[in-house]
């Protein structure tokens, strides 16, 4: 098989996600084998759009174990010495964390295939300044299909409280991960020793 290499914080959280899904689930008490977790890397959204628009954007990942549900963004410290305190998330960061929990709390089964009942029935509740996505567009069949395997996967996942926001900080030995981030994540810190920027990924 070839070696493969990836590049900065998405390689870093691909390499987690496959290596070491659990240094997420502890921080939770999540007693789910980490066999047992369901992954989706960089799963887009479209791109963030603005007001009114329905899409908003791509999450680094979403790690679903059988108790929670887990909306991941990623950032790293480029090999740079940093002792930054406070780390806050973008607007379009903190939506699509708040518009995709919206989803998951209002979505059921039922819909599977009749998203235009979706719309009618729960459209109207949306996260202000987004509407909901259009029935047969590629982001409601995106949405549709991830929506089903997390429901399935995780069944607490239409409850919020077992739906996280985390900040994943990856630093090296010398640098420190932020000690705040914006109101409902939770900064998980991972180090790195590695000496390169690329991360071998298999």
């Amino acid at each position: 098989m070839s070696k493969i290499f990836g590049y900065g914080e998405d390689a870093l959280t691909l390499w987690l996600l496959k290596n070491q899904p659990q240094e997420i689930l502890k921080w939770f008490n999540d007693k789910t084998d980490p066999s047992d977790c369901l992954v989706f890397y960089r799963p887009s959204f479209g791109r963030s759009g603005g007001v009114g628009s329905a899409e908003f954007g791509e999450f680094d990942a979403i790690l679903a174990s059988k108790e929670n549900v887990y909306l991941i963004e990623s950032k790293w410290d480029n090999h740079r010495l940093t002792n930054q305190i406070d780390l806050t998330l973008r607007p379009e960061q903190t939506d699509r964390h708040a518009v995709f929990k919206w989803y998951l709390s209002n979505w059921s089964s039922r819909y599977a295939n009749d998203w235009r009942s979706f719309i009618k029935e729960r459209g109207a509740g949306i996260v202000p300044d987004k509407k909901i996505a259009p029935a047969n567009s590629l982001l409601a069949n995106n949405l549709e299909q991830i929506l089903s395997r997390l429901h399935e996967h995780c069944p607490n996942c239409q409850s919020r409280d077992h739906v996280k926001n985390i900040l994943l900080f990856f630093h090296g030995c010398q640098s420190k991960a932020p000690k705040k981030t914006s109101e409902g994540f939770k900064i998980i810190s991972v180090e790195y020793n590695n000496e390169s920027n690329f991360v071998s990924l298999s």
